[in-house]
């Protein structure tokens, strides 16, 4: 039996499944982002040991009781943690089974769960789950138990669950930021502005004077103030701020982007396929380039943190609390054994943004005020200026269309800043770490291997079948921008210049871009989906093109090529501004634990993508972020939300391929396609604004 991943780290049914008080303790690795896999992953659990899930509760991410699952990221809660804990479920009701056939005198297959009771011949048998699991062992391996139940027998696969925390964090307070813990104390960072930026001078008496002052953690470069409360800390932090005086070292490119379309460093092919040097017919090129993003959540970052007798703990928004534990381990050089991490809500966030650097701003400053938990929370400017940017990435493309109307050659290279920078990989990768007097500089980053779904790489591979190929990345090393992984990675620019080149070459054809792609598709997966977004739209590319600024698009990709398929048709009027008016998507993810789950994380990741495609871009001044406040970085706003209809594409018999970042590329690439349909001439260079638009006509 090829058991799921994290079943290695977690190989026993306790480590996921529990019983006491009448309840169905759950635990997983992964955690809560607001995108509601928790609620997915309870329902898993629940069909697996029939029980209802109001009788289940489920914890996630809490280094002292759930099982390690590094990352919550990639689209892989469901595909990956679900399975696990289908697997585990699976086992703890066998087991459970056997000790009531025990009991009973009779063949286990004789009896079934209803609700978590314990049926013989349709007749309740006086035996439940929680009495059974009072007389067993539940510390064995999954392995030798599991046996997941097929897809016909599952009651609640596939069917809506209302959102498990929604009540909570409408009604309570459970976010990190909302901590009140006994004795709480509130800190701020002084950060330098820049990675190589070092602390010159700063008056380190008169800001210990400062009103509310409780303490100064000084490590280096890194400044930290504790204070008796939140107003007092964000006063001091100003007045810190105001006086300090920093170094800088290194120039800084003119123009970020064009810095790494230029760069020398050397490209890696990695896929290759037939000969495409020897390809002949006409010949298609593209350029795309996005600038650097920000992972623009709602809510700032935070994180608290306490040191009691030599242990830390911390309180965090992390998507990794078993990686950020190793990250802090290393920092502090302890043990990580006495480190706790507990995983508690905060603003989504969509990769690596700044939650674990807090953590370790907050345990620098907890240490300097022992058994005093401290409570850190960023500023709107921290978060945009201090966090790990999305990289900024050039992709170029060029397609080979033979006399008979295919596809015979094509060549990707994507270039690209680093993607692959998280907490723990090759070095702690947190912020303050990087300036205190013994320091953790970044390592160089060697990216995500495309065997693990691909860094810059990420869907340069094309999913059509074309017979020759030659896929390459660049990473760019050299430049003075904290970057690290953003949603899709590398794999929203690589979808846009891949099917941006569709359009083109179907165009010359004079041919729908629906027939082309479908064309030169073999996965009769793939197909479905592009005929049933264009179903949805209602067939637009069989119409006449739309007069006055009005345009439909095409976007289709496979996320990482084994994951969901998802193709997105857009419609856009180009007036003062691109406008996206009307959305229609179709999803293939396998198995649907949870349909409003699905559906709600393809609308989150159609809007992003809208977003990035019309409207971000993260500005620097030299070596500085000097991106501060929403104004200076717009975002797709409530009302330019279009009509979104998302069609899920259901195969209860096929394995979970997670969706959440699928519909990233595809939609990009929709944009980008129907504005060029609008317009009559392509714009590549993200974002599409008025002005680039002009430039193109012009």
């Amino acid at each position: 039996m090829n058991l799921p991943l994290p079943l290695v780290k977690a190989p026993l049914v306790s480590d996921w499944i529990g019983f006491a008080d009448r309840r169905v303790q759950v635990l997983t690795g992964r955690v809560e982002l607001g995108q509601g896999n928790l609620t997915a992953l309870l329902q898993v659990a629940a069909d697996e040991l029939d029980v209802d899930p109001a009788v289940c509760s489920i914890i996630g991410g809490d280094t002292t009781l759930t099982p390690d699952e590094g990352f919550t990221s990639g689209s892989l809660s469901i595909a990956v943690g679900g399975l696990a804990l289908r697997y585990a479920a699976s086992a703890a009701r066998h087991i459970l089974l056997a000790e009531a056939a025990r009991l009973l005198q009779e063949n286990p297959s004789a009896l079934s769960i209803e609700s978590g009771r314990i049926v013989r011949s349709g007749m309740d048998a006086d035996l439940d789950l929680w009495r059974l699991a009072e007389r067993v062992d539940l510390a064995v391996p999954v392995v030798d138990y599991a046996a997941p139940k097929p897809a016909s027998e599952r009651r609640l696969g596939g069917r809506p669950l209302a959102r498990i925390d929604l009540r909570e964090r409408v009604a309570a307070h459970p976010f990190v930021q909302d901590l009140a813990l006994e004795g709480l104390l509130f800190g701020r960072s002084i950060h330098p502005p820049s990675m190589s930026a070092r602390l010159l001078s700063l008056d380190m008496e008169g800001l210990r004077a400062r009103p509310g002052v409780v303490a100064l953690a000084q490590d280096g470069s890194f400044v930290g103030i504790v204070a008796a409360g939140e107003f007092e800390a964000i006063r001091a932090a100003r007045w810190a701020a105001a006086r300090a005086e920093w170094s800088e070292a290194g120039e800084a490119p003119s123009d970020p982007v064009e810095a790494i379309e230029r760069s020398q460093e050397d490209i890696e092919i990695v896929h290759a396929a037939g000969e495409p040097g020897t390809v002949t017919g006409e010949r298609f090129s593209t350029k795309v380039s996005r600038p650097y993003l920000s992972h623009a959540s709602i809510g700032p970052s935070a994180a608290a943190a306490r040191w009691d007798a030599g242990r830390l703990t911390v309180w965090t928004q992390s998507q990794g609390v078993f990686p950020l534990r190793a990250a802090l381990a290393e920092v502090f050089a302890m043990d990580a054994s006495a480190i706790d991490v507990h995983h508690r809500p905060g603003a989504g966030c969509y990769g690596h943004n700044g939650a674990d650097d807090v953590a370790l701003d907050a345990a620098l400053m907890a240490k300097s005020v022992p058994g005093r938990p401290v409570l850190v929370t960023w500023s709107r400017a921290d978060e945009f200026r201090y966090a790990p940017l999305g990289p900024a990435m050039v992709t170029t493309a060029e397609a080979i269309l033979g006399p008979d109307g295919r596809i015979g050659a094509m060549n990707v290279l994507a270039s690209s800043a680093p993607h692959g920078n998280r907490p723990g990989r090759g070095g702690p990768n947190l912020r303050a770490a990087a300036y205190l007097s013994t320091p953790f500089p970044p390592p160089r980053s060697g990216d995500v291997p495309l065997s693990s779904g691909g860094g810059a790489d990420r869907n340069a591979v094309p999913g059509y079948a074309i017979p020759a190929l030659s896929i390459g990345k660049l990473i760019v090393h050299d430049l003075p921008y904290r970057t690290s992984s953003l949603r899709a990675l590398g794999g929203f620019v690589n979808v846009i210049a891949i099917e941006s080149l569709m359009d083109e070459m179907a165009g010359s054809l004079d041919e729908n871009p629906v027939t082309f792609r479908l064309r030169h598709l073999d996965d009769a997966r793939a197909r479905a989906v592009i005929e049933a977004a264009d179903e949805s739209a209602g067939h637009p590319f069989a119409k006449p093109n739309e007069a006055d600024g009005g345009g439909w698009g095409l976007g289709f990709a496979r996320y990482k090529n084994t994951a969901a398929y998802c193709a997105i048709l857009v419609r856009v009027e180009v007036e003062e501004a691109v406008r996206v008016t009307h959305v229609h998507a179709a999803v293939d993810m396998g198995e649907i634990v949870n349909p409003d789950g699905a559906v709600n994380q393809t609308e989150g990741g159609i809007l992003q993508s809208i977003s990035w495609t019309l409207k971000e871009a993260v500005r620097f001044d030299g070596r500085t972020v000097a991106t501060q406040t929403w104004d200076d970085y717009p975002i797709l706003t409530f009302s330019e939300v279009p009509e979104v209809i998302v069609r899920l594409v259901d195969r209860p018999e096929e394995p979970p391929l997670g969706c959440a970042e699928a519909a990233q590329g595809p939609t990009a690439a929709a944009v980008v396609n129907a504005v060029y349909r609008a317009v009559g001439v392509p714009v590549r260079d993200l974002p599409l604004t008025r002005d680039r638009i002009i430039a193109a006509l012009v």
